[in-house]
């Protein structure tokens, strides 16, 4: 069993968990993800490390109640234990070598972005970070990427926190006005990710997406998180999360992400009566 440590909203829908798991926390790194289960009835999913203390023994991760097994995730409590919590799984983010980098994130996707930057910025790189949300009350994390960054652009939507407009208007500002990567690392929703590697690929600058399809096992045998990269398949859980954003088929992935809404919008209704809510 592993404990949770802490519990925070960090807005109405997205959530923050320290979860003490001293073997996790000690191989740990920037971009790897980890499996749970809530219970021993529960499904596996996958959630990116948001953060670790080595010292602690804790994983950090955050998540957004969108399916059956967040919304039960959700409404455990600081002192509840969670059945099973495997990890580290995926390759780790490379930050070796890099000088000077643009990290754009979307959404929920700033939870995996952030320790990303963290240790860019601890290594010593100059990081120029964009975040792009609906609106203010959705911003998560704003704090934490203005202290570990030389620059944090925040766009929304409808303007009201930040600037209004999306992240690859402010990511084009940046590449126009001369600024030089080594990489743009893009972190969000699939589209997002699309639209950014778009554009950078007219710029000619070197571009990494984190890519969390539909996961099962985690191991690569189920085949859950296949795509299409270069034109070859590559299973995100072990080949990546990470992938060159220029050779993604985007259209492939969008569509096979859509396959099991239905399904995960029918569970998540049968959740939320088991709690008592109003499906909505």
């Amino acid at each position: 069993m592993f404990d949770i440590m802490k519990k925070e909203m960090l807005n109405p829908t997205v959530c923050l968990m320290e979860i003490r798991a001293p073997l996790v926390a000690k191989k740990a790194e920037p971009g790897q993800f980890i499996i749970l289960r809530v219970d021993e009835e529960g499904e596996r999913i996958p959630l990116t490390v948001a953060d670790y203390d080595r010292e602690k023994g804790t994983i950090t991760i955050i998540f957004q109640v969108v399916g059956a097994t967040t919304e039960k995730l959700g409404h455990l409590q600081q002192g509840d234990k969670l059945h099973d919590f495997v990890g580290p799984l995926g390759r780790a983010t490379k930050t070796e070598g890099l000088k000077r980098v643009a990290v754009v994130a979307g959404g929920v996707g700033c939870a995996i972005a952030y320790p990303v930057t963290k240790k860019l910025h601890a290594q010593g790189c100059e990081v120029h970070v964009v975040a792009g949300f609906r609106s203010k009350d959705l911003v998560i994390l704003g704090d934490e990427f203005a202290k570990n960054s030389s620059e944090y652009i925040l766009m929304t939507d409808d303007g009201s926190a930040g600037e209004k407009g999306l992240v690859t208007e402010a990511l084009k500002r940046l590449l126009d006005s001369g600024d030089k990567y080594d990489e743009v690392i893009a972190i969000g929703p699939l589209v997002m990710m699309k639209f950014v590697s778009k554009l950078t690929k007219e710029y000619s600058v070197k571009t990494i997406v984190s890519m969390n399809p539909i996961m099962i096992d985690g191991t690569g045998m189920c085949g859950g998180c296949r795509l299409s990269v270069g034109g070859e398949t590559k299973f995100a859980c072990v080949d990546g999360p990470e992938f060159d954003g220029h050779l993604v088929d985007f259209d492939e992935a969008i569509e096979r992400n859509t396959m099991y809404r239905d399904f995960e919008s029918q569970a998540r209704d049968k959740a939320c009566r088991l709690f008592g809510q109003e499906v909505k």
